[in-house]
């Protein structure tokens, strides 16, 4: 049996109480299940963060390019954009390109706890497929192709 990696990484200190209250908050705003959802979202940020850091260190261009064209993509970014916005980057930015804040925001559910259970349910369609994860982030170009179904 293979044993898969952790795709988040939990905070170090576990009482504290701005932390707490500020996850609460956003659990409730965005929607989250539980507060693993959340850590693996701050994972993707700090690791976007710290590839941003380690191309700006060096000098390979091309790969630099490549970054900020996949975040671009992913709709963190504007197309004119430096590494530099890349650390500038907030936990706000990638919860907003999540299918279940995008299907709320689209009109397509009441509430952000209906988005959830339509995409679960399989009611929520991006470009033709069915996709049943709530933490799937929306590309650009897939944004104006959700639907209900």
């Amino acid at each position: 049996m293979r044993h898969l990696k952790r795709t988040y990484d939990s905070p170090v200190k576990a009482w504290q109480k701005e932390r707490l209250i500020e996850e609460r908050k956003l659990m409730s705003d965005y929607g989250l299940k539980s507060k693993r959802e959340l850590w693996k979202v701050q994972t993707k940020l700090r690791r976007f963060r710290r590839e941003a850091r380690r191309l700006t260190a060096t000098i390979e261009e091309r790969q630099g390019n490549e970054f900020l064209k996949k975040l671009n993509m992913l709709g963190l970014i504007e197309e004119k954009s430096a590494l530099d916005d890349v650390l500038d980057l907030e936990i706000y930015s990638l919860l907003n390109r999540r299918l279940q804040t995008l299907t709320f925001k689209k009109g397509l559910a009441q509430s952000i706890k209906e988005a959830r259970q339509l995409i679960i349910h399989g009611h929520i369609y991006v470009e033709n497929n069915k996709v049943d994860v709530p933490s799937y982030i929306v590309k650009r170009s897939e944004e104006d192709a959700l639907k209900k179904i």
